[in-house]
């Protein structure tokens, strides 16, 4: 994988970091999605359970009905809960039209759909890999309809 910024990204400091990523997002969008549809943890979960991640809404339901064995490694749920939300943002990007990743100012990445509306997919996926709600599947419905 090829992504020129993310020497950069990386080596800024913190406070620089929300304009790196919004800056990174103007200049390479392809790559920073392809960066963050990575998720190698909650790959590997599903991959245990025997579910292939195919960025489809179909695959958001299927990870809702995963039994969140994970929970077990309290130090894994937040890295999975990310991921679960980098996730859910890959799915709604790639399949709702006009959807695309932004940065907030303080460098927390958002999606942002058509009707302007921003959502914290990462907030989201913590949670869901926290409790289980709200469910994957139904933060992209709620995408879907405006």
């Amino acid at each position: 994988m090829n992504i020129p910024f993310l020497a950069n990204w990386l080596n800024r400091h913190e406070t620089e970091q929300g304009a790196g990523l919004a800056a990174a997002l103007a200049d390479h969008p392809e790559g920073v999605a392809e960066l963050f549809s990575e998720c190698e943890m909650l790959r590997a979960q599903a991959r245990t359970a025997g579910l292939e991640l195919d960025q489809t809404p179909a695959s958001l339901e299927a990870l809702d009905q995963l039994m969140p064995r994970w929970r077990r490694d309290p130090e894994a749920v937040p890295w999975l809960g990310s991921d679960a939300g980098f996730y859910l943002g890959t799915v709604i990007v790639r399949t709702l039209r006009g959807a695309a990743w932004q940065s907030w100012p303080n460098g927390r990445p958002v999606i942002r759909l058509t009707s302007g509306r921003e959502l914290d997919v990462v907030e989201s996926g913590v949670s869901w890999a926290m409790t289980g709600s709200p469910e994957l599947s139904q933060v992209y419905a709620e995408a879907a309809e405006g």
